[in-house]
């Protein structure tokens, strides 16, 4: 569902607004829909933009790029699932990966969490940092 940036036709206090802007509907001032990254196999798509840009979005991911800050270092791992999103509950068991969202990743035999540090609707890839 496209989510709507213009100005309510009401006041906060219940009445009606008389002046917003110099018409009520544009397309400019829908927004987008959102990415919905899920665990699965990989899968990118690139929406166009206005002007000659282009964004590319994930759809779905297998590996999250993890930094380990105790030795400074960046490696890729498998995302199993995802254990919490404080974004929606409902995220978490849908296994919906947004920005905050914590992922349980395959570390050789073993399963660690990581916690989502980059927008996967926006960038185009899935950064994280281990909790």
């Amino acid at each position: 569902m496209v989510e709507w940036h213009g100005k309510s036709k009401r006041l906060s206090s219940g009445g009606m607004r008389t002046t917003r802007r110099r018409c009520t509907k544009k397309e400019v001032w829908k927004g987008g829909e959102a990415a919905l990254t899920k665990c699965g196999k990989e899968e990118r798509e690139t929406k166009k933009g206005i002007g000659n840009t282009s964004k590319v979005r994930v759809t779905s991911v297998k590996y999250v790029n993890v930094l380990d800050k105790k030795t400074d270092k960046t490696k890729k791992y498998e995302v199993i699932n995802v254990k919490t999103n404080d974004a929606n509950r409902l995220f978490a068991r849908t296994n919906i990966i947004t920005k905050g969202a914590v992922l349980r990743i395959k570390v050789g035999a073993e399963e660690k969490l990581a916690k989502v540090t980059s927008r996967p609707g926006q960038d185009g890839v899935v950064n994280a940092i281990f909790e």
